[in-house]
């Protein structure tokens, strides 16, 4: 039996275009393509195609501008990091975010001053925590 496709997440084609299109805020078919590396050599149809599919799952809206569609993310990138990473949490890790966290710590590619941010970032949290309960 096939699975039936997430229309939340993205493909890898799709956030690649949605990656430029949060570069630039805006754009149309052409100004995505030429955004791209010179050897991805995609046509205009078939980028035309991929953002026609945003569109339609609701990643982006189109509004005419003469002849040429103006594509708009409707969904900020922050957003959509926070909706993938709920996903790969609940999808390969059990549902448990520490698990996931926990991965990421044990690769042996972190840095020291990679590990000091990301301490930093939980002590920020934390303490941000405490002061909206007020403990």
């Amino acid at each position: 039996m096939r699975k039936k496709k997430n229309r939340n997440l993205l493909t890898e084609v799709e956030l690649e275009f949605m990656n430029e299109l949060w570069a630039i805020n805006e754009g149309s078919v052409k100004d995505v393509l030429q955004r791209l590396p010179a050897d991805r050599n995609l046509a205009y149809t078939s980028g035309a195609t991929i953002l026609r599919i945003l569109e339609e799952k609701g990643f982006v809206k189109s509004r005419k501008d003469g002849k040429a569609l103006i594509y708009t993310p409707l969904l900020a990138k922050d957003k959509y990091q926070t909706r993938s990473l709920q996903n790969l949490s609940r999808t390969l890790f059990d549902d448990t975010p520490a698990t996931l966290v926990a991965r990421l710590v044990d690769d042996a590619g972190l840095t020291e001053a990679d590990l000091a941010e990301i301490r930093a970032l939980v002590d920020r949290r934390l303490r941000d925590d405490r002061d909206e309960t007020g403990t």
